[in-house]
């Protein structure tokens, strides 16, 4: 099926040409591939007192398209998506829970076109997206850490890990400060996306066990499994398995997509601690105030529900509460 679109200024002179010549509106549409109706609302749209001419055609269409234009939504609406902006939300989530929580369709590039404008009246939202790099940077491949004892293979993981039914099945991961001055442990739930966070000042089994511990034991009904990678700071998994009465798994090496998760939730926890900076002064309060922040924004897929409310199976009125 063919959609209409506006005629173009070279169209107009083609239909200024043949009503010189002669032909009436039904052959000047066929001749430029018009209906004939497109025709006769252009002429009686744009005709002026001096006749048809299509430079002055061409203007009082494109006047007409401007002020057709009009505000999709009141300001209270942009007060809004501009609270949610500034606790962090992309503009995909704010789309996306607006639709689910109020049925308010406001698509992702009105948004962005919205940040632009603030930034032109310097009012700056850009620091509260996440987006930074259009690329993957390219890492060192080889492995300079030692073998772990005792580990059991991903490959070996049950198939309800894999398919996200069920809530209590983790994946451990650390994120380095600069030049290895600090490090904080992020864990992460692999169907709701919860994240619980560490700080520790090295990143020794003993400290990084102890870590996962702390932050997984007030949730320990709620923990199956542990899926990690092989670095030496994971030694210490066969202790804290037993002490969460979870399963600890690997993953296989040079093979981060397996534990996605983690390495997504990593991305987003760097927005608040960016590589360069170092983690031995962050305190708790930063750290609870980064997991509110990631547990409390909704997620494309978990239908623009929150990781809190997927884990912990409860309802909030998000948009009302940051918007108001």
């Amino acid at each position: 099926m063919r959609h209409y679109t506006q005629l173009t200024q070279e169209e107009r002179y083609q239909i200024a040409a043949l009503m010189k010549a002669g032909h009436s509106q039904s052959e000047i549409a066929r001749l430029i591939g018009r209906h004939k109706s497109t025709i006769s609302r252009e002429m009686a749209r744009n005709t002026g007192q001096r006749g048809y001419r299509p430079q002055q055609a061409q203007q009082w269409a494109r006047k007409r398209q401007r002020h057709k234009v009009r505000p999709a939504f009141s300001d209270p609406y942009w007060q809004i998506i501009d609270a949610l902006l500034r606790t962090d939300w992309s503009p995909e989530q704010i789309s996306g829970r607006l639709k689910e929580e109020r049925g308010i369709a406001v698509s992702t590039a009105w948004i962005y076109h919205y940040i632009q404008v603030r930034r032109r009246r310097r009012m700056e939202l850009r620091p509260h997206l996440r987006g930074r790099y259009w690329f993957r940077r390219r890492r060192g491949s080889k492995d300079q850490r030692g073998k772990l004892r005792n580990t059991t293979s991903i490959d070996e993981r049950p198939a309800v890990i894999d398919q996200r039914s069920r809530i209590g099945d983790w994946e451990a991961d650390t994120v380095s400060g600069v030049r290895q001055q600090g490090h904080l442990v992020s864990l992460v739930e692999r169907k709701s996306g919860y994240t619980r966070l560490a700080n520790v000042t090295r990143r020794t089994a003993e400290l990084v066990g102890n870590a996962i511990v702390e932050c997984l034991a007030p949730l320990k009904q709620s923990v199956h499994s542990i899926t990690c990678d092989h670095g030496r700071e994971f030694a210490g998994h066969e202790a804290f398995g037993e002490a969460l009465c979870a399963r600890v798994y690997f993953a296989h090496p040079y093979a981060a997509w397996e534990r996605g998760t983690n390495e997504n939730t990593n991305g987003l926890i760097r927005q608040y601690f960016p590589k360069g900076r170092c983690l031995l002064d962050v305190s708790a309060e930063q750290l609870q105030f980064v997991e509110e922040r990631l547990n409390h924004r909704p997620r494309k897929r978990l239908g623009w529900k929150t990781p809190y409310e997927v884990f912990f199976g409860t309802k909030t009125e998000l948009v009302v509460a940051l918007g108001s």
